[in-house]
């Protein structure tokens, strides 16, 4: 052997052997203060569903009282502080949080045959400071008040647009200097743990990979989270500098975002002069569309796992899948002009701005006909996470019709800051995401926890929540057409009276109603399947990744002291001369060859031993390859290649 490959094999041992640590003992150190992955990907989820009540209530507040104003529910700047609160717990607590703090780091170390994330207690750090983040954020809601009245929090909505972050007589309603602050000291936190998390996703991905697992072997999900954590390191640490320049300009009275000569509340703002309200738009939004990405990139990875899964079919175009994930993430930097069009900049700019926004449309063509393809002449089982991720399917090409129209400059000058937008980025921003949030939470229950989901509790959920949004946000869409601005909290102007505005309105209302009601049947059927649901098989869904080789829940250390051994791609169904219609990536390399005389892989039972799993290499040769990045064995067809270095 080569001194350049004893040299890699010692390197990956060490990062095994490094990364092993003992298992816990104590209740606060394995349930608390955990540095286990798995437990940390719990509490964010757990976090994540918390912070999605809230925001839904938050909804049905601002939605009832825009249906049935003449109750007075919310005075104005009530009605923007709720809407700025509700915006920021669901796009930074739920849709950056469950997806990627959750799902990936429960599930990604074990995909890819490792035994904990490259650095166990910066990981537990990232969640705590997440914590904090959302204490800080919902302590906004109770320091604001007026001369006479509670304000719940800040009313700069949550894009934090300048001035009206920076000067506090901007605000209506005249809170005060804390909810403000409040508000975007939360998000610098909430940036620092992203970007902590970010590092430890990536030097995983790259560095921990078991033998055998090439970057072609990955399944698509490990390659979403992967691609999900570069956005955020680059993404999240603009919006951290954003912020605090703005905490500068609010308290030490630096003028990067306010201009001179500001009239406001009757007097000239002379505190202030010479910034641009401009920067901060470029600085939010350079961080605004990636975080689309952040939020919508596991969902389609998760989609293209589950659609092979439960078509019994090899995801169609598996490298495609994966050029198509890199071009989106690259050109998710490039876009993020089109969120201004309308704030003067050069219409030669924007229509650069415009062309590059129909380009980015490519690469998610790409990945919606691969999807398509996938489902063609298929046995789908229609289980609960396949019913979710063609959910993902559907909300996401409806919602992303809408940017057709948005991504025009021209068209965006009628359309900017209408309920056309708000309609669109929920649609392809928020529930698709959301779809995505769902179809994982089924898919790996069993795994987390050791018992199944009530399956009829699960497709009431689903077919209600899924009619329910498009009766949310669809008629957005012809609100928007008929001109509605967003962030009006009443009817004043008379083109806002009509009947059918009114009406629509309460479509949308009643629509969130229903949806609100479809969680509670989640909430319940989580929560009774935690204690009385049924002990969940080795491979419920019949699937090839790793993680549904291993017991459920998993040891600690994932398994069991013996490292898996890669031989196949990630979606192996269906291939002919295969003894069973799937062949798992620790099946052995000559499986087809002997599989008239061998007998097919069988799931083992939850007591079996880690090392009758997997087939097994001594200690000190286990964890060869780990970092090699060959192209072997990719998705789409079995491989005898097992090994090895590209």
């Amino acid at each position: 052997m080569s001194d350049s490959a004893h040299a890699a094999e010692a390197h990956t041992e060490t990062a095994h052997a490094v990364h092993r640590h003992p298992a816990p003992t104590g209740f606060i150190a394995k349930y608390v203060f955990s540095v286990d992955h798995k437990v940390i990907g719990k509490q964010y989820w757990f976090l994540a569903l918390f912070a999605s009540f809230m925001g839904m209530a938050l909804s049905l507040w601002f939605r009832w009282h825009l249906a049935y104003p003449e109750q007075g529910l919310l005075t104005p700047e009530g009605y923007l502080a709720i809407l700025t609160m509700h915006g920021t717990i669901m796009v930074f607590m739920v849709l950056t949080t469950a997806p990627q703090g959750g799902f990936g780091n429960y599930a990604l170390p074990i995909q890819i045959g490792a035994e904990d994330m490259a650095f166990p207690r910066l990981n537990m750090l990232s969640f705590w400071l997440t914590l904090l983040s959302l204490i800080i954020l919902l302590a906004a809601f109770f320091v604001g008040y007026d001369a006479k009245n509670w304000v719940p929090g800040p009313g700069s909505g949550w894009t934090g647009y300048a001035p009206l972050s920076v000067v506090e007589k901007a605000q209506a309603g005249k809170s005060g200097a804390w909810p403000q602050t409040m508000w975007v000291l939360s998000i610098a936190v909430f940036c620092l743990a992203s970007l902590i998390a970010s590092i430890n996703f990536i030097v995983t991905t790259l560095d921990l990979r078991c033998k055998g697992m090439t970057l072609m072997r990955m399944p698509l999900t490990v390659w979403a989270w992967f691609v999900t954590a570069i956005i955020s390191l680059l993404a999240f640490g603009v919006l951290l500098a954003g912020g605090l320049l703005l905490l500068l300009d609010r308290h030490l009275g630096t003028s990067f975002f306010v201009p001179g000569n500001l009239f406001i509340d009757n007097r000239v703002v002379t505190e202030h002069t010479g910034g641009s309200p401009l920067l901060w738009q470029h600085l939010f939004w350079f961080f605004g569309h990636p975080e689309v990405y952040i939020a919508i990139l596991p969902g389609m990875g998760l989609a293209s796992h589950l659609l092979a899964n439960f078509a019994r079919k090899p995801i169609f175009g598996y490298a495609a899948m994966v050029y198509a994930i890199f071009a989106i993430a690259l050109l998710g930097f490039f876009v993020w002009g089109h969120h201004m069009f309308q704030s003067g900049m050069h219409p030669m700019t924007a229509v650069v701005f415009s062309v590059l926004t129909m380009i980015i449309g490519v690469p998610s063509a790409i990945k919606t006909f691969n999807w398509l393809g996938t489902l063609w002449n298929s046995k789908i089982r229609f289980d609960s996470p396949m019913l979710y991720a063609l959910g993902f399917v559907s909300l996401f090409v409806t919602g992303g019709l809408g940017g057709i129209f948005l991504g025009q400059n021209a068209a965006d000058v009628y359309f900017h800051d209408t309920y056309f937008v708000v309609g669109h980025f929920h649609m392809i921003m928020g529930v698709a995401a959301i779809f995505g949030i769902f179809a994982g939470s089924v898919y790996w229950f069993p795994k987390m926890f050791g018992r199944m989901m009530n399956e009829r509790m699960s497709q009431i959920h689903f077919f209600a929540t899924f009619i329910g949004v498009y009766l949310i946000f669809v008629p957005m869409h012809f609100v928007g057409l008929d001109g509605h601005p967003r962030r009006y909290a009443g009817f004043e102007f008379a083109f806002l009276k009509t009947p059918e505005m009114i009406a629509w309105h309460k479509v949308m209302t009643h629509g969130a109603i229903m949806t609100a009601v479809a969680q509670l049947v989640l909430l319940v059927n989580i929560f009774y399947s935690l204690f009385n649901g049924p002990k969940a098989p080795a491979n419920p869904w019949e699937a090839t990744s790793l993680e549904w080789g291993i017991p459920s829940p998993p040891p600690h250390d994932n398994f069991a002291g013996v490292i898996p051994v890669v031989n196949h791609g990630p979606y192996e169904y269906s291939v002919p001369g295969a003894p069973r219609d799937f062949i798992m990536q620790t099946d052995a390399p000559d499986i087809l060859r002997h599989s008239s005389s061998q007998t097919a892989h069988i799931p083992v039972p939850t007591n079996t031993s880690a090392s009758e799993k997997f087939p097994t290499l001594p200690p000190e040769s286990s964890s060869d390859a780990g970092g090699s990045s060959g192209a072997a064995g990719g998705g789409s067809a079995p491989s005898d290649s097992g090994s090895t270095h590209a």
